[in-house]
């Protein structure tokens, strides 16, 4: 038998995957109460998880259903075997990702404010300071939205999610480059050292790498200066991967545009400059939060459990690395 610590407030409907040799602990929220576990499934980051860990006894394995372990290094025992949840969010966060460039590329954010006030923007009733008529358009109209097509897309964080972001642009006809810690062949991925190199090739630049301290601020003032002007920065990584005051700056300058699904700070307060930062997109971390999402998880939670009964290598174990 293994004790698989879970939330208390977890559906039965959840754990229909479990092997029988299973006796779960439910484990409340609020308590002072001491369990002991085997393997402590880890949904969420929940910010009262190191309180939790602390009334928790005999913990060999955490599975994470998180992708991005940064919020619990900090306070993990080496002894401890983390695993993460890489491919769990592959499909939620790349349609997230895929939404968010053709949002932004098809200027959806400005059109729903327009209905909001009742307004019809087309052609040159649009003046928003940023797209300009310019070469043949001159004179003719003004761009309203853009194509997808023939946009060159820079994958910064090949893994995979990366790769299912790539399988959700190739429909679109576009060109990808794809950036990695360490450069791999089939198909090609450049280290991140070349990344200032590959900058400026970009139409859109996707951040989607863990957060380490080798990749905090890795966009920040000198990366927003080689991007095109009106290059799209997606960021569904970690907001700290994004130095905020910088890209601030870029976008009130109208050098580029942005989407992001994570901030710093996170939450962002009401008064925090980037809300109202012109052509920028946000949603408050929700890329990965869907229905199927929960599924996907403890079906993997579930596999995890069998190898570790059966003595089997468990998948996504975390490196010193951070992932």
């Amino acid at each position: 038998m293994v004790r698989v610590g879970i939330d208390e407030n977890l559906s039965h409907e959840l754990l229909k995957d479990f092997p029988p040799q299973v006796e779960f602990v439910r484990i409340p929220r609020h308590s002072t109460t001491e369990h002991e576990i085997d393997f402590w499934i880890l949904p969420f980051a929940r910010r009262d998880a190191v309180n939790t860990f602390s009334r928790l006894h005999g913990v060999k394995v955490i599975q994470s259903m998180m992708a991005g372990v940064d919020w619990i290094l900090p306070w993990l025992p080496k002894d401890i075997t983390l695993c993460d949840g890489r491919g769990i969010h592959d499909i939620s966060t790349s349609e997230w990702v895929l939404s968010a460039i053709l949002s932004s590329l098809k200027r959806f954010p400005l059109y729903r404010d327009l209905q909001h006030r009742c307004e019809w923007g087309g052609q040159a009733a649009v003046k928003d300071g940023f797209l300009n008529e310019t070469g043949t358009n001159a004179g003719q109209y003004r761009i309203l939205s853009e194509d997808l097509s023939g946009k060159t897309v820079l994958i910064v964080g090949y893994g995979s999610i990366g790769a299912a972001i790539e399988a959700r642009l190739a429909p679109f006809g576009v060109d990808i480059l794809r950036i990695a810690r360490s450069a791999r062949s089939a198909p090609q991925v450049f280290p991140v050292s070349d990344l200032h190199r590959l900058l400026p090739q970009a139409d859109i630049v996707v951040a989607i790498v863990p957060l380490t301290s080798e990749t905090t601020s890795l966009f920040k003032e000198e990366e927003f200066k080689l991007m095109k002007h009106g290059a799209l920065l997606i960021n569904a990584a970690r907001g700290p991967v994004v130095d905020t005051d910088a890209l601030v700056a870029a976008l009130q300058s109208h050098k580029i545009r942005a989407a992001l699904d994570v901030t710093d700070p996170e939450p962002l307060p009401q008064d925090h400059p980037l809300w109202s930062a012109p052509n920028c997109l946000i949603t408050p971390h929700i890329a990965g939060s869907t229905p199927e999402f929960i599924h996907r998880a403890f079906r993997f939670g579930a596999a995890q459990v069998r190898r570790y009964l059966a003595g089997d290598p468990l998948e996504n174990v975390v490196t010193e690395a951070g992932y």
